[in-house]
């Protein structure tokens, strides 16, 4: 088995991998607690993927009778994935682990460990962004990182700037240790989160979540706006106030992860799809993704771009016509209040003609 590991190591590294562990296919009962917990006590939210069914994230069985073993990987996207840069108009800003398919070299990087252990004669499937396992769980227990107190996995050389994915298998390979480590007394992402999401006890309240809800359909909360910033998908604040990814972030100098939001409005379903394909975009209706860019530009948007907002207050979903008006009572500006108040006119929808009424009444108390 010494040789397998080996050549798993040799495989994984020339595959783009930066870690590497082994560990047991026990199912992972604590933290099955934990997803109980915070579905009971409604922190979860609305979230699918790995809570849609706790019991087979947390136990590898339920998918793969015959799993012995996670190997588990991890890849970093910095300094690749680059830096967003100073704030611009009418610009937004993408969380750096969604500047590009930073998935492919982890997917290359699991095919090629899966191929070593096929190769000797054992079974071997790739798990990777997939909802039957609770990547972070296996990444802790095969010792390539511990738990944060953001809920992050970290790494003593990358901090939270990985991707991480494990490849099942029968053979019975020997395990590695778990980290003896954890964050001790440092809290420095907890108030770095914008929506006060996370607390001291390492808990997330998702419904609280910048990242969450950009990934979220329907609606998203005033209160939730009023912290987007210029945040177009995801939200990189806790990571970057990470301690252990702060070198690894200093080399992320190359400007990446801005996107032109009037460009973006005015591509059709199909561009945007296509354009942000690596993107999950609720029920792949690109009408969420313009949400998103219209609650932005709400913190980033020029007075010029206000004719281009107010069309969405004309036509549309009532998604749309809500996160526009509120968009352009921060804006502002006699342009802004002339749009809105011949929305309100004609809006027959009361909760868009209430968030029309927020935003006029937003523009009056701010003088614009």
């Amino acid at each position: 088995m010494d040789d397998i590991v080996a050549r798993l190591h040799e495989a994984g590294s020339g595959s783009g991998l930066v870690g590497l562990g082994i560990c047991d296919a026990e199912p992972f009962a604590e933290v099955r607690t934990e997803m109980d917990r915070r579905a009971a006590g409604g922190w979860s939210g609305l979230l699918r993927f790995t809570y849609a069914d706790p019991q087979t994230a947390t136990d590898i069985s339920r998918s793969f009778l015959w799993a012995a073993r996670l190997v588990v990987g991890a890849v970093t996207y910095l300094p690749v994935a680059g830096n967003p840069g100073p704030a611009r108009e009418n610009h937004g800003r993408v969380a750096r682990f969604a500047t590009s398919d930073h998935y492919e070299p982890l997917r290359r990087g699991l095919r090629s460990v899966r191929g070593v252990l096929q190769s000797a004669g054992y079974r071997a499937e790739v798990l990777m962004d997939d909802s039957r396992l609770v990547d972070r769980a296996a990444a802790v227990r095969a010792g390539i990182a511990w738990w944060g107190k953001s809920t992050m996995a970290l790494s003593p050389r990358y901090g939270p700037w990985t991707l991480l994915g494990s490849v099942a298998t029968e053979a019975e390979l020997p395990t590695t240790l778990p980290m003896q480590r954890d964050c001790g007394t440092c809290v420095a992402c907890i108030p770095a989160c914008p929506t006060g999401a996370l607390d001291q006890e390492g808990t997330l309240d998702a419904t609280r979540c910048i990242s969450y809800w950009a990934q979220m359909p329907g609606f998203i909360p005033r209160s939730i706006r009023e912290a987007w910033g210029d945040r177009l998908y995801g939200c990189d604040a806790c990571l970057d106030a990470c301690p252990p990814g702060q070198r690894w972030l200093g080399l992320a100098t190359g400007e990446a992860g801005r996107v032109d939001l009037v460009e973006l409005l005015e591509l059709t379903d199909d561009e945007l799809r296509e354009r942000f394909s690596h993107f999950y975009i609720p029920r792949n209706d690109p009408a969420h993704l313009r949400r998103n860019a219209l609650v932005a530009l709400g913190t980033c948007g020029s007075s010029e771009i206000v004719p281009i907002v107010a069309g969405y207050l004309r036509a549309g979903p009532a998604m749309l016509r809500s996160h526009a008006a509120w968009a352009l009572g921060r804006i502002g500006g006699s342009a802004a209040v002339e749009a809105l108040a011949s929305a309100v006119r004609e809006e027959a929808d009361a909760a868009v003609r209430s968030e029309l009424d927020g935003a006029l009444a937003s523009v009056h108390e701010g003088g614009n």
